[in-house]
Protein backbone atom coordinates (compact mmCIF):
# COMPACT_ATOMS: atom_id res chain seq x y z
CA UNK A 1 0.00 0.00 0.00
CA UNK A 2 1.55 3.48 -0.98
CA UNK A 3 2.40 5.98 1.27
CA UNK A 4 -0.53 8.54 1.16
CA UNK A 5 0.74 11.78 -0.36
CA UNK A 6 1.23 14.91 1.87
CA UNK A 7 -0.69 18.08 0.88
CA UNK A 8 1.27 21.04 -0.13
CA UNK A 9 -0.25 23.02 2.88
CA UNK A 10 0.69 20.12 5.84
CA UNK A 11 3.99 19.51 4.36
CA UNK A 12 4.88 23.65 4.34
CA UNK A 13 3.46 24.21 7.31
CA UNK A 14 5.13 21.70 8.84
CA UNK A 15 8.81 22.50 7.63
CA UNK A 16 8.01 26.12 8.04
CA UNK A 17 8.20 24.78 11.85
CA UNK A 18 11.26 22.87 11.88
CA UNK A 19 13.09 25.94 10.06
CA UNK A 20 11.75 28.33 12.68
CA UNK A 21 12.78 26.26 15.67
CA UNK A 22 10.44 23.47 16.28
CA UNK A 23 11.53 19.90 17.97
CA UNK A 24 8.38 18.52 17.64
CA UNK A 25 9.09 15.07 16.28
CA UNK A 26 5.58 14.85 14.54
CA UNK A 27 6.52 18.40 12.34
CA UNK A 28 10.25 16.87 11.83
CA UNK A 29 8.34 14.01 10.08
CA UNK A 30 6.21 15.53 8.41
CA UNK A 31 8.89 17.94 6.49
CA UNK A 32 10.95 15.02 6.11
CA UNK A 33 8.50 12.99 4.39
CA UNK A 34 7.30 15.99 2.30
CA UNK A 35 10.75 16.78 0.83
CA UNK A 36 10.89 13.04 -0.30
CA UNK A 37 7.82 13.10 -1.86
CA UNK A 38 8.92 16.45 -3.36
CA UNK A 39 12.36 14.34 -4.91
CA UNK A 40 10.34 11.52 -5.46
CA UNK A 41 7.91 13.75 -8.31
CA UNK A 42 10.99 15.78 -9.27
CA UNK A 43 13.22 12.41 -10.43
CA UNK A 44 11.20 9.91 -10.53
CA UNK A 45 12.91 6.32 -11.00
CA UNK A 46 13.81 3.64 -8.59
CA UNK A 47 17.71 3.20 -9.14
CA UNK A 48 18.76 5.73 -6.34
CA UNK A 49 17.23 4.68 -2.86
CA UNK A 50 16.87 7.80 -0.11
CA UNK A 51 16.98 6.94 3.30
CA UNK A 52 16.37 9.66 6.56
CA UNK A 53 15.66 7.26 9.30
CA UNK A 54 13.91 7.14 10.85
CA UNK A 55 11.42 8.79 8.94
CA UNK A 56 11.28 7.91 5.78
CA UNK A 57 12.85 6.22 2.15
CA UNK A 58 12.09 7.04 -1.65
CA UNK A 59 13.07 5.62 -4.66
CA UNK A 60 14.41 7.85 -7.22
CA UNK A 61 15.52 8.44 -10.75
CA UNK A 62 15.43 6.70 -13.34
CA UNK A 63 17.33 3.65 -14.29
CA UNK A 64 18.01 -0.21 -13.21
CA UNK A 65 15.28 -0.97 -11.05
CA UNK A 66 15.76 -1.86 -7.75
CA UNK A 67 13.47 -5.25 -6.11
CA UNK A 68 15.98 -7.12 -3.73
CA UNK A 69 18.61 -6.83 -1.15
CA UNK A 70 20.45 -3.31 -0.46
CA UNK A 71 19.97 -1.32 -3.52
CA UNK A 72 23.42 -0.72 -5.19
CA UNK A 73 22.53 3.04 -5.08
CA UNK A 74 21.88 4.50 -1.79
CA UNK A 75 21.86 8.26 0.13
CA UNK A 76 21.44 8.33 3.67
CA UNK A 77 21.52 10.98 6.00
CA UNK A 78 20.04 12.65 8.85
CA UNK A 79 16.62 14.76 9.34
CA UNK A 80 18.73 17.57 9.82
CA UNK A 81 21.02 17.35 6.97
CA UNK A 82 18.07 16.25 4.59
CA UNK A 83 16.13 19.52 5.58
CA UNK A 84 19.00 21.82 5.35
CA UNK A 85 20.05 19.74 1.99
CA UNK A 86 16.91 19.52 0.77
CA UNK A 87 15.83 23.64 0.92
CA UNK A 88 19.25 24.69 0.02
CA UNK A 89 20.47 26.03 3.11
CA UNK A 90 23.56 23.39 2.78
CA UNK A 91 24.94 21.93 -0.22
CA UNK A 92 25.66 18.35 -1.17
CA UNK A 93 29.39 19.02 -1.42
CA UNK A 94 29.22 20.91 2.12
CA UNK A 95 27.12 18.30 3.39
CA UNK A 96 28.99 14.95 1.72
CA UNK A 97 32.61 16.51 2.61
CA UNK A 98 31.73 16.99 6.28
CA UNK A 99 30.73 13.01 6.44
CA UNK A 100 26.97 13.91 7.36
CA UNK A 101 25.89 11.87 3.76
CA UNK A 102 26.49 8.40 2.80
CA UNK A 103 26.63 7.66 -0.69
CA UNK A 104 27.03 4.80 -2.62
CA UNK A 105 26.85 3.78 -6.13
CA UNK A 106 27.60 5.53 -9.18
CA UNK A 107 24.37 7.08 -9.36
CA UNK A 108 24.19 8.70 -6.06
CA UNK A 109 24.94 12.02 -6.29
CA UNK A 110 21.49 14.20 -5.92
CA UNK A 111 23.20 17.55 -6.40
CA UNK A 112 21.55 17.95 -9.39
CA UNK A 113 18.56 17.77 -8.15
CA UNK A 114 18.77 19.77 -5.35
CA UNK A 115 17.68 22.22 -3.77
CA UNK A 116 14.10 21.58 -3.74
CA UNK A 117 11.21 24.33 -4.56
CA UNK A 118 8.64 23.03 -1.26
Amino acid sequence: MPTPKIETIIGRRALAAVLDGSTARADRATAVRYLLQLLAEKAPGNSVEVRVPPFGAVQVIEGPRHTRGTPPNVVETDADTWIALATGAQSWAELYGQGLISASGVRADLSPLLPLRP
